[in-house]
């Protein structure tokens, strides 16, 4: 344990700076650094930590309540493409005019699509209105099986066809 005075002459002599570490304790705890040195390694470190982190991104699939049966499977091949990148999916049902008077149409729509996705996804919001439109959200789950979209959208095309 050194006085200031001893402190600042020792960082003095050895060229360096007398920084403080722990003004809170006491005695206040200083170390005998290169301050410019330690501040570069310090943002090389906050770099690196930034880089290894993952960011999610929100992705949106928008839909109408009377969509047809094509169109829910090109649909569904996006929200599988969006969970495969890792990126969670919010999707919306937007009501035009009278459409909004049915919002079971939306609800079942989403219902089918969300069942779809049971064993790639995890459905994080249920669907709610919000203002003319209905949405949920969808976030993948971490080491789920990346097959693709069967799509029961497709199966029932097909049938038709």
């Amino acid at each position: 344990m050194l006085t200031l005075s001893d402190a600042i002459k020792s960082a003095l002599d050895k060229e360096l700076d007398l920084v403080e570490v722990a003004s809170s304790a006491v005695p206040p705890v200083c170390r005998i650094l290169d301050f410019g040195k330690f501040r570069y390694e310090q943002t090389k470190k906050e770099k690196e930590a930034r880089k290894s982190q993952k960011v999610t991104e929100v992705r949106e699939v928008r839909m109408r309540p009377r969509i047809d049966d094509h169109d829910i499977a090109f649909k569904t091949r996006m929200v599988q493409k969006f969970l495969g990148e890792g990126h969670k999916v919010k999707m919306t049902v937007m009501f035009r005019g009278r459409e909004i008077t049915h919002p079971e149409m939306a609800i079942n729509l989403m219902r089918r699509v969300a069942e779809e996705f049971a064993e790639q996804a995890k459905l994080e919001k249920p669907p709610a209105m919000e203002g003319r439109a209905m949405t949920m959200m969808l976030a993948p789950i971490p080491g789920a099986a990346k097959k693709p979209a069967t799509g029961k959208a497709e199966e029932e095309t097909s049938a038709k066809a």
